[in-house]
């Protein structure tokens, strides 16, 4: 028995010692490797490197770093050899494949590394740009795995190529459309988020170029037009008109791209508010009841959207979408209300002013005196003032406004036979009923 237990503890030391020297063996094979890549010295680097992820895969995390260094310069450099070339992408891929499957072992010890999904994200894009013959779907597959993980917190390369990826396989099959506006809702959405909480500049730069290049995809996808997503899903609203999750994904997605006139929309609107009120079922539903020329319904169904909003600036929106309905069915006094409701909920909305200054212009007589009567189109010029006072954007239409109401003023010998001169104030009348200053 002690000679058993003697041979055992021999064999055991033995082992300890083969281990202790691979170790060692490993520690010099990666200094080497690490100094060589750091001068560019790829060719001596590749052979020491091996050795480690070999033998010591889980030394060092910066052994991957050095490793994608040197497959990727001899990919490079191997262009025109095709059979090297393809060696060299496929120790790429099975190096990322490595990676991934000790990532969790370096978490457990507390190295500060990157998640598997983002790393297969990395993987994703080293595949696209070195693969002999790229397959759009397998990029994909992966990309999606990483994103669906890492949201907002992936890079703006695998948000970008997630949507190009998605946009290669629509070009393949059109069946795809569908899947492919999600992904740029989806991947546009994860942009944004990420441009809202990002504290670095350059980085922050970098993901509003992605974003707009994003967009840029999008709009030459031939996906972005409101007939292909009537086409899409005109035929999907019927077979789920009671399943809200699929109708309220329909409204948002033709809401978001200003397709509320088109048949869908409205059905998908109808539906979902039938099953549960919300914002974007409401606005479907006061479009509709619109078109069919019922102004109040309209207006009543523009009413809950705004008591069913929490957002200032959406509920001004939809309070200046009611004042044009009001307007369009010469309810002045109403449309004028609603105008005056959306600037209450954003006062830097210059919009509502140019409603109800084309408001004034349009039904200017209040007075028997034509001169009075002109005297609205002062009225009407202070709206326009204001509104490019409080928004900039609506600047160039309120001056070409301005201009054309300049027109209609009243001439200061006519204003004077009443009484009138330049800087007096007056009350224009009637439905209007508003103080302004003759100039």
């Amino acid at each position: 028995m002690k000679i058993k237990m003697f041979l055992a503890a021999v064999a055991l030391m033995g082992s300890a010692g083969v281990a202790m020297a691979q170790n060692n063996d490993c520690n010099a094979n990666i200094s080497v490797a690490s100094e060589a890549v750091k001068v560019g010295n790829f060719k001596d680097a590749y052979e020491p490197w091996k050795m480690v992820l070999e033998n010591c895969p889980t030394l060092r995390f910066y052994l991957y770093r050095d490793g994608f260094a040197i497959l990727k310069n001899f990919l490079e450099t191997n262009k025109n050899n095709p059979a090297e070339y393809q060696k060299y992408f496929d120790e790429l891929m099975a190096l990322h494949d490595t990676r991934i499957k000790y990532i969790p072992e370096f978490l457990a010890k507390g190295t500060r590394v990157l998640s598997t999904d983002a790393a297969l994200g990395g993987k994703a894009l080293d595949y696209i740009q070195y693969a002999p013959n790229m397959n759009p779907s397998q990029a994909y597959e992966w990309l999606n795995q990483s994103i669906a993980a890492e949201k907002s917190n992936s890079s703006a390369n695998v948000m970008f190529y997630f949507l190009d990826m998605s946009s290669r396989r629509l070009k393949q099959d059109e069946k795809f459309k569908e899947q492919f506006i999600k992904d740029y809702l989806l991947s546009a959405e994860l942009a944004d988020e990420a441009i809202a909480t990002e504290t670095k500049e350059n980085v922050k730069a970098g993901l509003q170029t992605v974003r707009t290049n994003m967009d840029g995809l999008f709009v030459n996808s031939g996906a972005a037009t409101c007939e292909s997503l009537q086409e899409i899903y005109g035929p999907k609203v019927e077979e789920s008109q009671n399943d809200l999750h699929a109708l309220k994904d329909i409204v948002r997605i033709m809401a978001i791209m200003g397709c509320r006139e088109s048949e869908a929309y409205l059905q998908a609107s109808f539906y979902a508010y039938r099953i549960e009120p919300s914002v974007d079922a409401a606005m479907g539903c006061a479009v509709s009841a619109f078109k069919k020329g019922d102004v109040d319904g309209s207006v009543k169904f523009f009413d809950e959207a705004i008591e069913l909003e929490s957002d200032n600036a959406k509920k001004a929106d939809i309070a200046y979408r009611a004042a044009a309905v009001l307007a369009s069915d010469k309810r002045l006094s109403a449309a004028r209300s609603y105008a005056n409701k959306a600037i209450g909920f954003n006062p830097n909305y210059g919009a509502p002013y140019i409603l109800i200054a084309s408001l004034y212009a349009g039904n200017y007589k209040w007075s028997d005196e034509p001169a009075l009567n002109k005297c609205t189109f002062f009225v009407a010029i202070d709206k326009l003032q204001r509104a490019k006072a409080v928004d900039p954007s609506v600047t160039e239409e309120a001056n070409k406004l301005i201009n054309s109401y300049k027109a209609y003023t009243p001439e200061a010998k006519d204003l004077f036979m009443l009484g009138y001169k330049a800087g007096d104030n007056i009350t224009v009348g009637g439905w209007i009923g508003e103080t302004t200053t003759i100039r």
